[in-house]
C-alpha cells in the first residue's frame, strides 16, 4: 500500500507540474480526473447510458500523440457501460453537447499498469482533449 501511495504521489506531481507548464487552471475530481473546459456548449447533458459520440486527441504529459479522431474518426460509447476508459466516463458525464474540453486521466483512471499494448506505455496519465459532438439514445 505505501508503494502505491508513493506512485500515485510522484504521478500527481507529474501532473500537476505539466498542468502548471501549460498555464492551465484546472480542477480536480475525488478519483484525480483534472478538468479544464475550453469551450460552452448548449446541448442536453450527457448521462449514463446515452450513447456519445465525440471528437478526441490524446496524448501523453511528453506531448506524444497517441490517438486522434482526426485520423481515425469519432469514438462512439455508451456512457457507464461500453469498454473505455473509466475516466472517461467520469469526464463525459461533466459535459454538455456541444463542450470542448481538456481532461488528464491518472493512469488508474486511464490504462492503468499495462497501458494499452500499442501506444499508451504502462502507469501512463493520458491528456484527453474532447469535444462533445452528440449524445442519443442506446
Amino acid at each position: 500500500m505505501d508503494a502505491n501511495r508513493i506512485l500515485r504521489q510522484k504521478e500527481s506531481d507529474e501532473i500537476d507540474a505539466y498542468v502548471k507548464n501549460q498555464g492551465w487552471d484546472m480542477q480536480m475530481t475525488g478519483t484525480g480526473l483534472r478538468y479544464l473546459k475550453l469551450a460552452e456548449g448548449d446541448g442536453d447533458s450527457a448521462r449514463m447510458g446515452m450513447k456519445a459520440t465525440i471528437n478526441y486527441r490524446i496524448k501523453l504529459l511528453d506531448g506524444t500523440l497517441c490517438y486522434s479522431s482526426d485520423s481515425l474518426g469519432p469514438e462512439e460509447f455508451m456512457v457507464g457501460r461500453d469498454y473505455v476508459e473509466t475516466g472517461l466516463h467520469e469526464a463525459i458525464q461533466m459535459m454538455r453537447k456541444g463542450e470542448k474540453y481538456v481532461f488528464i486521466l491518472p493512469a488508474h483512471l486511464a490504462h492503468g499498469l499495462l497501458g494499452d499494448w500499442e501506444k499508451i506505455p504502462p502507469l501512463s496519465p493520458v491528456v484527453y482533449y474532447i469535444e462533445l459532438k452528440s449524445l442519443g439514445k442506446k
